[in-house]
């Protein structure tokens, strides 16, 4: 008698899987890498469109002194008054020499991996991450390629969408050899090879 109630339930189970709805569609990988692209460079343009202007200040124009007739006195000398003038400030507003991709240095390298290590995280999160770099040598700009980088002072910024919503951002100074740049609820960091034991 069991063995037909097993039976009987795998049948009917069989049969409510097939008649179940279709799953959805997955996504494709490379819409999924473009959407990314196109949200960072939006929030990349966003920030920058967000920075004040370099405004040169209001300059003063001085008005010419309206002469004032005094009464004729025979005991009172003519004086002179002196109008100060301001001087106008050059002001030139410049671009910043930063905002451009990085794509070659003149410095060593160093190998980096990026690891999601926040919580909750699901499989289908989305994670745009920024990553701008200052080298030894004055070279700035931001990285294309998220593997490899220039010796130098790092700011990342990552814009996490998925089970929790959130952005976390960290500088740190990166050497020569391997790095792992590990995302975290709070702060990113970057760590040498004792990653994860560190």
């Amino acid at each position: 008698m069991k063995k037909q109630h097993w039976a009987g339930l795998l049948v009917l189970s069989l049969f409510l899987n097939a008649c179940g709805t279709t799953p959805a569609p997955s996504e494709n990988p490379q819409d999924m890498q473009e959407t990314a692209m196109a949200g960072a460079f939006t929030a990349v343009a966003q920030t920058l469109a967000a920075l004040p202007t370099l405004t040169p200040p209001p300059t003063f124009t001085p008005l010419p002194p309206t002469e004032t007739p005094l009464p004729p006195s025979p005991t009172l000398e003519p004086t002179i008054a002196v109008t100060p003038t301001a001087q106008a400030v050059a002001f030139t507003p410049t671009a910043d020499p930063c905002n451009k991709p990085l794509t070659s240095w003149q410095g060593p390298s160093a190998s980096l991996n990026i690891v999601y290590d926040y919580t909750p995280r699901k499989k289908d999160d989305k994670v745009i991450v920024s990553i701008w770099v200052m080298t030894d040598l004055g070279e700035c700009g931001y990285l294309y390629n998220l593997s490899t980088g220039p010796v130098g002072q790092y700011s990342v910024i990552a814009y996490v969408s998925g089970a929790k919503n959130f952005n976390v951002s960290g500088g740190f100074r990166i050497t020569t050899g391997a790095w792992k740049i590990v995302i975290r609820n709070d702060r990113i960091v970057a760590l040498g090879v004792c990653y994860p034991n560190c």
